[in-house]
């Protein structure tokens, strides 16, 4: 309840400072963020598994999306398309964990998201390469999500969809199998866990997620290009978990606040500070980095715990 109202009151900071379209739009992308923030929370927080590559989810759902909105599919099932794409990328991106364990993983993990990122340059037909491609408005029975307001609606709605379907799994033998995992490897497999399928599904999951945010991002950007999904996206969502909570849901809606509206919210301190200091070159990279540093420093474990 507290978090809740917590957000609320942030929302409408937001909302005051940024003024109402563009503050509508940066809580959308919040939302948004907050959605594959959820993936790593699953892949990370509850089974315990390194992810490196995060981003390369958000790039096959959102272009998955793009190429079945162009042919004409309808948008809607477009988004189960893009959810099923991701699970089947993060379930082969699980398979090295039946072999590699640790940092070796984790690199392969990432090895992932650099095969996608040069893919979607390279099949330049069919992603439109480094020139990028274009997306229409989401439509949803006819109706275009154009406005921010509609924008927030949509992304809050599929966020709080996620965050029942993410409660109910963690609550049942799933969660409870990735959790042993995550503790101890060798006593849940002795003690009947499939650490393997366990892996396998919390990968699958975690990339559904991410391939929904991606899609839903691509709709809300309107345009895409390979480099908006290279590794520092990868990074950032790792921070995002870190920052926000890794082992609590709530973790990556915190974790997107700091992340997508935290530079924001820097950035107009410039108008404020006194001149010398406003136009100092990467002001918002310097403070936004203290930032972090204080709330590693301060709650290691995230803002939630």
């Amino acid at each position: 309840m507290r978090q809740g109202l917590a957000l609320l009151a942030l929302a409408g900071v937001t909302l005051l400072t940024l003024g109402l379209d563009y503050g509508l739009g940066q809580l959308a992308f919040v939302a948004t963020w907050a959605i594959a923030g959820l993936g790593l929370v699953v892949i990370l927080g509850q089974s315990g598994q390194i992810s490196l590559g995060h981003g390369a989810f958000l790039a096959v759902g959102a272009y998955l999306q793009a190429g079945w909105v162009a042919s004409g599919g309808p948008p809607l099932l477009g988004l189960v398309v893009a959810v099923a794409g991701g699970a089947l990328l993060g379930a082969l991106a699980s398979l090295p964990g039946r072999r590699l364990g640790g940092l070796a993983f984790g690199m392969s993990t990432l090895a992932v998201a650099l095969i996608v990122e040069e893919a979607l340059v390279r099949f330049d037909g069919v992603t439109g390469g480094a020139s990028g491609l274009s997306v229409p408005p989401l439509s949803l029975a006819g109706w275009a999500v154009v406005e921010p307001l509609h924008q927030v609606g949509v992304s809050v709605a599929v966020l709080s969809l996620a965050l029942l379907a993410c409660r109910r799994l963690l609550n049942s033998r799933v969660g409870r199998a990735w959790r042993a995992v995550r503790d101890d490897e060798g006593a849940a497999a002795a003690s009947g866990v499939d650490t393997a399928h366990a892996k396998w599904l919390a990968f699958a999951v975690g990339g559904g997620l991410g391939a929904l945010a991606g899609a839903l991002y691509a709709h809300w950007l309107g345009y895409l290009s390979p480099e908006q999904f290279g590794l520092q996206l990868s990074f950032e969502l790792l921070m995002l978990v870190f920052v926000g909570g890794a082992s609590r849901l709530m973790g990556a809606v915190w974790g997107a606040v700091v992340i997508v509206a935290l530079p924001q919210a820097i950035a107009l301190l410039r108008d404020v500070l006194p001149a010398g200091v406003a136009n100092l070159a990467g002001l918002e990279l310097l403070a936004f980095g203290l930032v972090l540093v204080a709330v590693v420093l301060w709650r290691p474990a995230g803002l939630v715990r």
